[in-house]
């Protein structure tokens, strides 16, 4: 499915959204328009101009299946005590959990899984702030996101499989100096439109020169 016009630039950054549910697991897509969001999230900022992203496109069934299965593994440890006792969070928090718990259960399904990555020497993280390390990911990750909302497609963003990430790692075959950053499942819509999602004021957010606001003069 896409949309009859094309998005605004405004409609797009406001409606690109996690999908979980309305994933159409059913329909096949096509790589070649992957690979066309692929570059397009390649013209994103990289620290040094490094590029040293790495994107490992994830379509066979079986191996799907095998990150599935460690997916799984690690949402269900990190949300065990969500799970055991939903009626013990926020409202929000739980619809949101329980929509992430069907992208787990069924992410063996989801036609393409795009995994981020950094080729970090040594494969150690540094130490303290990393924000300008990923800083050299994310934004591509987030450009992959919109281009695919663009064409079409339909993303969802996480990042559990990183508690266990070695052992993704080892099922992919990826060396020690490679780091990854977040998954992305993709996969055609079973709806066309998007809104915005649920957002704090700007008001309650923001502060203007410091947290305390201006300085006395």
């Amino acid at each position: 499915m896409t949309a009859e016009l094309p998005l605004s630039c405004e409609e797009l950054l406001t409606t690109t959204r996690s999908v979980r549910y309305g994933l159409d697991l059913d329909r096949a897509v096509d790589p070649a328009l992957v690979e066309d969001c692929l570059r397009i999230a390649l013209q994103a900022p990289s620290g040094n101009n490094r590029q040293n992203w790495r994107w490992i496109v994830v379509t066979d069934p079986r191996v799907r299946a095998d990150v599935a299965e460690v997916y799984r593994a690690a949402f269900y440890e990190r949300n065990s005590a969500g799970l055991d006792r939903p009626a013990d969070l926020p409202e929000g928090m739980r619809s949101v959990l329980v929509s992430a718990r069907a992208l787990a259960d069924r992410l063996h399904r989801v036609p393409v899984l795009v995994i981020p990555c950094l080729e970090v020497p040594g494969g150690r993280l540094p130490a303290g702030n990393q924000a300008g390390l990923w800083a050299s990911l994310l934004p591509a990750a987030w450009s992959y996101a919109l281009a695919a909302r663009s064409r079409g497609l339909v993303t969802a963003w996480t990042a559990v499989h990183l508690d266990r990430e070695r052992e993704v790692a080892d099922l992919l075959g990826l060396p020690p100096t490679v780091r990854q950053g977040a998954l992305l499942p993709t996969a055609h819509p079973l709806r066309d439109t998007f809104g915005p999602g649920p957002r704090l004021p700007l008001d309650q957010v923001l502060h203007h020169d410091g947290w305390q606001g201006p300085r006395p003069a």
